[in-house]
């Protein structure tokens, strides 16, 4: 029952109670960006292919962490060109199409061109075709530009650039009280270096060099002079490298770059299945969401990770890393086996106040950048999450079940352990058999479940609830690591230890359903607070709950039937929070918006207890939306407005776009929806009851993998029935339908 003695008053979360909030004082000038990434770097252009000081200030090219491009525009006869179109291809890379406007002061060669007024260039005369991509720290930009004038033309074409070296956290609005200082910009010949030396010791370079010498360059613009015949086209090359510290990064000429960015990432996509379906905008989302993937995809000294999101999460993240590649494992587990080579490198072995570190914790945050390298921001390495360290020994126990891949699960298994014992000791603050989160670090986040803003967490008349916190969600997590853990250990040989944790995972399952279920609003509740009082709001983090495994059978039902009322669920997908509880806003960024790794999540735990149409409803609503995305692309979340016919989801404002985790989220949704799991032992996989959202009547799965063996397999709509098809298979595999 809900408790109204606990509080008397509601307070509002304001921007003061997050250090780190992400100011936004000012609308985008366009809802549409066009971002590149590759390895530490990432740019973000307006649709025009240009970087300028406007909106919420995002646009620039950054590298570890800082800004080393906060200008770069081109420009004929000192005016902007007009957009034609601009599109990111789904080998990441950059094209724009721009023209002139009406120009009035151009140089024509020929005296006798007709003029509509004193030296009137006509708009639509001059063609610019710019391609840009990112390799190994350098931006590398094409443009060709062409007359289509019936005469000569001799004309201006400028790039005007700028570097202000912004840490990340300086343009996502953190205020810093000093600065480092810019260095004396060298400009001569076909280059231009702009520097700068920040309080942490380290010079960084902005290098712009040309393939043609400017007519003139200084530290702030590059102009060209361009004589043009009707139908004759000009090339002109810009590379922009970033040098940070000592490194002085190769730059490779355009050519050579772009095949090389090419061939590397057909190499990766070769690895994976192909989908196909037989509707076109569905293959669209899907293909989006596998080029954002790999564009988030970043090489690590411990193998592949997916950076959180861009532009302000383009780094290690524990938990995304980890939920990514749950998401897409039976797609590419290779990226599972990364993040936990990686996340196990990274693993805590002592308590650090300062970075909310204590034994067998699991990184958070890893960033670099001059206020993390000078501890003005906490997060340089961050452990302040409680729930990727139980997510840590998931992942490991899902992957070693798709590959079979023993001896690497065994080379993690102490830090599979050491993530149980941090479960088992520092998780559990108070010794109650839940796992709590609270801050060490003054300067860490307030809330560290994966709703971690400040006002996530609050009681049914919206009064914030006062830590230790006990997450719903994160109990659930604790209890499959704790299976999954058990499984593990009897593959190694540890059947005593086994035993143990399968005691304490149905222990916690037993006191979960006592102290969680919350019988008034037929779910469980949010969290309990520090005095063990409950949060009773209807959540999307409930639905995690199924996902895990901890709900019983009936209860889940009712959790499902819960989220899929119209109050949860906003005709896209599950809302955050429920409509009517004291702090929804469709607006927030935790209470009331819609974010699409939460409901694929939801949607496997739907399917997980006999709920399929709960999951196939998830994945045809995140479907419909994505058709009214730019580039069919998921972002990290939209607002949760109720859907409203013939209009497409309403944007958040600050949303990263690409986020690796909402670009993952179609492969679990296909996944709950197919019932597909794979067996890598086994050499088996298995479709338990699948289905397929209305708008698909055919889907193929290509080149899907179990070790050595390969299948093709088609889904086949017949009236109210899915056939399944094997149309093609190599090598030793077992396909099992259960219907």
């Amino acid at each position: 029952m809900r408790d109204d003695s606990q509080t008397t008053t509601t307070q509002d979360s304001r921007p003061t109670d997050e250090p780190f909030y992400i100011l936004a004082t000012s609308s985008r000038p366009d809802d549409r960006t066009r971002v590149l990434k590759h390895g530490e770097s990432f740019a973000v252009f307006d649709r025009a292919g240009a970087i300028r000081p406007v909106g919420l200030g995002e646009l620039g090219l950054f590298h570890e962490g800082t800004r080393f491009l906060s200008t770069f525009e081109p420009l004929l006869e000192e005016q902007r060109p007009q957009l034609l179109s601009s599109t990111v291809r789904r080998d990441n890379v950059l094209i724009i199409d721009l023209t002139n406007p009406d120009l009035t002061n151009p140089d024509l060669t020929n005296p006798d061109l007709e003029r509509s007024a004193g030296g009137l260039l006509p708009r639509d005369t001059v063609h610019v075709f710019g391609l840009g991509f990112l390799w190994e720290g350098t931006f590398h930009a094409r443009f060709r530009l062409q007359n289509y004038g019936m005469r000569d033309l001799d004309l201006r074409f400028s790039l005007r650039f700028a570097a202000d070296y912004a840490d990340i956290f300086e343009v996502r609005g953190t205020p810093r009280q000093r600065r480092g200082h810019k260095l004396d910009p060298v400009v001569g010949g076909s280059a231009a270096t702009l520097g700068y030396e920040g309080l942490d010791g380290w010079i960084r370079r902005t290098r712009i060099s040309f393939s043609m010498a400017p007519e003139e360059l200084t530290d702030s613009l590059a102009s060209f002079r361009l004589r043009l015949a009707p139908r004759e086209e000009e090339t002109l090359t810009v590379t922009v490298t970033c040098e940070s510290g000592r490194e002085t990064p190769r730059i490779l000429d355009f050519g050579t770059a772009l095949e090389r960015s090419a061939n590397a990432q057909e190499e990766r996509r070769s690895c994976c299945p192909v989908i196909e379906t037989s509707n076109e905008p569905f293959n669209e989302w899907i293909e989006r969401s596998t080029a954002d993937l790999q564009m988030m995809i970043t090489e690590t000294p411990r193998g592949l990770y997916p950076y959180a999101g861009i532009p302000w999460f383009s780094t290690v993240f524990g938990r995304d890393g980890l939920l990514t590649a749950y998401e897409i494992l039976w797609f590419d587990p290779v990226l599972a086996r990364g993040v936990l080579s990686f996340l196990a490198a990274t693993q805590a072995r002592e308590v650090n106040s300062g970075q909310d570190a204590e034994p067998g914790k699991i990184v958070h945050e890893m960033r670099h950048g001059e206020m993390a390298a000078l501890g003005e921001v906490p997060f340089g390495r961050y452990y302040g999450s409680v729930d990727a360290t139980p997510l840590f020994v998931v992942l490991a126990g899902a992957y070693q079940e798709r590959t079979g891949d023993l001896a690497f699960l065994e080379s993690i298994w102490p830090n599979v352990e050491r993530a149980l014992s941090w479960i088992d000791d520092s998780g559990d603050q108070d010794g109650d058999g839940f796992v709590e989160y609270s801050r060490r670090s003054a300067s860490g986040l307030t809330a560290q479940g994966w709703k971690d803003s400040a006002d996530s967490v609050f009681y049914h008349d919206g009064t914030l609830a006062e830590g230790p916190i006990a997450l719903c969600e994160v109990q659930g997590y604790v209890y499959a690591a704790r299976r999954e853990g058990a499984r593990l250990a009897r593959l190694l040989g540890r059947e005593r230890r086994a035993e143990e944790l399968d005691r304490q995972a149905e222990e916690l399952r037993e006191r979960f359903e006592r102290a969680f279920w919350c019988e008034e609003i037929s779910t469980y509740c949010l969290a309990l607070d520090g005095a063990k009082r409950s949060c009773e709001v209807k959540t999307s983090n409930a639905g995690h709950a199924l996902f895990s495994g901890i709900a019983s059978p009936n209860r889940a039902w009712r959790v499902a039937h819960t989220l899929l009322n119209e109050s949860s669920f906003s005709g896209w997908g599950i809302r955050t929070l429920d409509s009517t509880e004291a702090r929804y806003n469709p607006m927030s960024y935790h209470n009331g918006s819609v974010w699409p790794h939460d409901n694929a999540l939801i949607a496997l735990g739907m399917a997980r207890y006999g709920r399929k149409d709960g999951a196939v409803r998830i994945l045809s609503g995140l479907f419909d939306a994505s058709t009214g995305l730019d580039l069919h692309r998921m972002p990290e979340l939209f607002c949760g407005f109720h859907r409203r016919p013939h209009e497409g989801p309403t944007l958040y404002p600050v949303a990263c776009a690409p986020q690796s985790w909402a670009a993952a989220s179609v492969f679990l949704l296909l996944q709950a929806c197919l019932g597909l799991t794979l067996d890598g032992a086994g050499k088996r996989i298995s479709f338990e009851r699948p289905e397929l959202p209305p708008q698909l009547d055919r889907l193929a799965l290509r080149q899907l993998r179990v070790g050595d063996a390969e299948v093709d397999v088609v889904f086949q709509r017949y009236g109210k029935d899915v056939a399944l098809h094997i149309e093609r298979r190599e090598g030793e595999v077992e396909v099992v339908v259960v219907k």
